[in-house]
């Protein structure tokens, strides 16, 4: 039986109309579109200049030393092991959850479906400090794995179920015509078309895990970073950490050639709606509704249970004075500003490449999509201490002030618009793009009028995770605000710091609270979007 693939891209356009796309392309709006992605992408290296720059003046020798020692291979071993048991735990986690909410008839689906989402609301450390105190000798490698895959796992959720609410009918009644049965028919047919999503996904997820401080510090699980920050800690500008930043870069490069490889050169948009169908519904049968519920259960009660009823348990113990409102406050509006500010910013510097991505794929533009991989990759200290060093020699106006701070945020946190954009152009078909062309439009025009509406809820998934990772945010945050400057990311890590977790309560408490009506809001518009 033949496998149904999806069609290539260049292979689907005529070839009158791929001669006019690269005409168009070569025009003053192509070529400014590609003078901002290599912006963008040259300040985006910033960092990883840094780490060279370090690397070059501490010496080959010294290098070697540093490099090439036990401490070094028991990090990299924790950091592999982290990676390659969680990855492929939230990929099969967050299908499923996908699956069962958007294409079963699971009891209450549409409420799994949002609290499927909330998570994202929570801080990945957390969740660390909610087990640590519901279970104070969690740590190692499975605390870490566990706790990550609770943490990071709507990061395929999300894409994934927005991917199978618009999935074209059509294409799963053809595999059923050529004689697929219902699993077949989803393996062979409606996983490839999740190729996109699921690669986008997994990419934050390892992005996520190898960068990550707070979560893994607070339950003594080893990563690059969080000896990264020891190091730091102890010698501030120590060659040490730089040599291991190194080692964290060439991680993340594996992992950046590996998803390019998985996700190819597919075409997974249509030209036109088509007919206004209903999304297949599978009926679970009694065995299979009572696993798809105890699943959504138990996750939901890892996810959610855990840290809200941890927090509950602290709050209520601290009572009335755990609220310093004068404290709490400054940290909110800080939060707030900052967030707001970061998300506007970063989402617009991810749209030039998002759409050279989608629309001219090949070596180069791969080449700029990866150096703003590269330095995501890197802890928030590794790059506020590059930007230190910029502002400081080059451009000291701007040192240790607010531009600073998001200019932090924007090297940090595009990946998470980067991924939903590119997503979202890629179900926008160029064909209308190029129609608009065709009757005059610029081609800064035509993306603005009919590719980027076509992908305003992948920019609002973008916008939405930039803010709550600029809400979570730590290290960079603590090295690179003002004086005087109070996150509620920092207030909470103030607080864990001195073992007060009563105190630290309500800045968790809080980070939570400003993060849920955001994914609920972005939620409630991806099912508007989809026609749900």
């Amino acid at each position: 039986m033949p496998e149904i693939l999806p069609v290539d891209t260049a292979q689907a356009l005529p070839a009158n109309l791929r001669r006019r796309s690269r005409g168009m392309f070569a025009s003053r709006g192509g070529a400014w579109v590609v003078g901002l992605s290599v912006l963008v992408s040259l300040l985006a290296l910033l960092p990883i200049a840094y780490v060279i720059g370090v690397s070059l003046q501490t010496g080959w020798s010294t290098v070697v030393t540093l490099v090439f020692r036990p401490r070094v291979g028991e990090l990299l071993t924790n950091t592999v092991l982290l990676v390659v048991l969680t990855i492929p735990l939230c990929v099969a986690l967050g299908v499923a959850l996908a699956w069962l909410t958007e294409r079963t008839d699971l009891p209450g689906r549409r409420w799994w479906s949002l609290l499927a989402t909330a998570p994202l609301a929570v801080p990945a450390f957390v969740h660390s400090y909610a087990w640590v105190s519901l279970v104070p000798p969690i740590h190692g490698l499975f605390a870490g794995v566990l706790v990550s895959v609770i943490a990071y796992f709507p990061f395929l959720y999300l894409p994934i179920a927005a991917t199978l609410r618009r999935l074209d009918p059509a294409i799963e009644d053809v595999g059923e015509s050529l004689g697929l049965k219902p699993w077949a028919v989803f393996f062979r047919v409606v996983l490839p078309q999740l190729r996109l999503a699921i690669c986008g996904g997994a990419l934050l997820v390892g992005l996520h895990l190898l960068a990550e401080y707070g979560l893994y510090a607070m339950i003594r699980f080893d990563t690059f970073t969080t000896a990264i920050f020891d190091q730091f800690k102890s010698t501030f500008n120590g060659p040490a950490a730089h040599m291991l930043a190194s080692v964290l870069a060439l991680c993340c490069l594996v992992m950046l050639t590996v998803e390019s490889a998985a996700r190819g050169h597919a075409r997974y948009a249509r030209v036109g709606t088509g007919s206004a169908r209903e999304q297949r519904v599978v009926r679970l049968k009694t065995p299979a509704r009572v696993l798809a519920l105890t699943l959504q259960g138990v996750t939901c009660a890892l996810a959610l249970g855990v840290p809200l009823i941890t927090l509950g348990g602290w709050l209520i113990a601290g009572g009335v004075q755990a609220w310093d409102l004068d404290e709490l406050l400054p940290a909110l509006q800080q939060t707030l500003l900052l967030g707001v500010a970061g998300a506007a910013l970063t989402t617009c510097a991810a749209i030039p490449i998002a759409w050279l991505s989608i629309r001219y794929p090949g070596r180069m533009q791969r080449i700029l999509e990866s150096c703003n991989y590269i330095t995501s990759s890197l802890p928030g200290i590794v790059v506020a201490l590059a930007l230190v060093t910029v502002t400081i020699h080059f451009a000291r106006p701007i040192y240790q002030t607010t531009i600073t701070v998001l200019l932090a945020y924007l090297l940090m946190f595009l990946p998470r618009a980067l991924v939903s954009l590119r997503a979202g152009i890629a179900q926008a078909p160029v064909e209308l793009e190029n129609i608009a062309r065709s009757l005059g439009r610029s081609p800064a025009r035509a993306l603005w009028l009919i590719t980027l509406r076509l992908a305003a809820p992948g920019a609002a998934a973008g916008a939405a995770l930039v803010f709550l990772a600029i809400t979570n945010e730590l290290t960079a945050t603590l090295l690179l605000a003002p004086n005087g400057t109070r996150t509620l990311a920092t207030g909470f890590w103030a607080m864990t710091s001195e073992i007060d977790y009563v105190a630290a309560a309500p800045y968790a408490l809080l980070m939570i609270l400003l993060s849920l009506p955001l994914t609920g809001l972005l939620y409630h518009q991806s099912k508007k979007t989809a026609g749900r």
